[in-house]
């Protein structure tokens, strides 16, 4: 068995920028009616408005992960969770910034040749990958002691997974493994 996770700083720019931004024209439906209905709630709690047609910023979106503890959604819920770590055991734990060159390895293993992973980013080096440089350009605007409660809400996924900080120069590739 394998499971693939990801830095849980540039999961949650991922996140934000999937399940909450705003596309490029107003009035455009994004997500499903539960990304729909979180948008909202965050507005409507870390701003006091109920306005269907309000987007959230990132740290406002930052600031409801803090408020419910990540729990809000699956895809903001630590990953040591989801996986069952440490309850359950894997062949491969892959991080997304290698799926590429892991998957070979991953489908000999398995004994498939059909396209199991992906790399999220046509980039081959993960620290200029798109979502990379978004992370640190956007986590570089917040506040310290915002950084500071994300990283202790995901920071059974930062040691398990050996995840390096955005402030990192091999960022956002894991600590045990800095070499492509």
């Amino acid at each position: 068995s394998f499971a693939v996770v990801r830095n849980p700083w540039t999961r949650m720019v991922s996140g934000y920028k999937d399940k909450i931004a705003e596309y490029d024209e107003p009035g455009t439906f994004k997500g499903t009616l539960l990304t729909k209905n979180l948008r909202i709630s965050v507005v409507e709690e870390i701003r006091g408005v109920y306005d269907e047609t309000l987007y959230p910023t990132f740290e406002e979106f930052l600031l409801y992960l803090i408020k419910h503890n990540t729990t809000s959604n699956d895809h903001f819920i630590p990953q040591y969770q989801l996986l069952c770590i440490p309850q359950a055991s894997y062949d491969y734990v892959i991080p997304l910034e290698y799926s590429s060159v892991m998957q070979k390895d991953v489908w000999n293993h398995i004994n498939t040749s059909v396209p199991l992973l992906g790399s999220y980013d046509s980039v081959s080096d993960p620290r200029q990958q798109s979502s990379a440089l978004r992370a640190k350009d956007w986590f570089s605007k917040i506040k310290p002691e915002i950084i500071e409660q994300l990283y202790d809400l995901y920071k059974a996924d930062f040691v398990l997974m050996n995840y390096s900080n955005f402030s990192d120069p091999n960022f956002p590739l894991p600590l045990h493994n800095t070499e492509l």
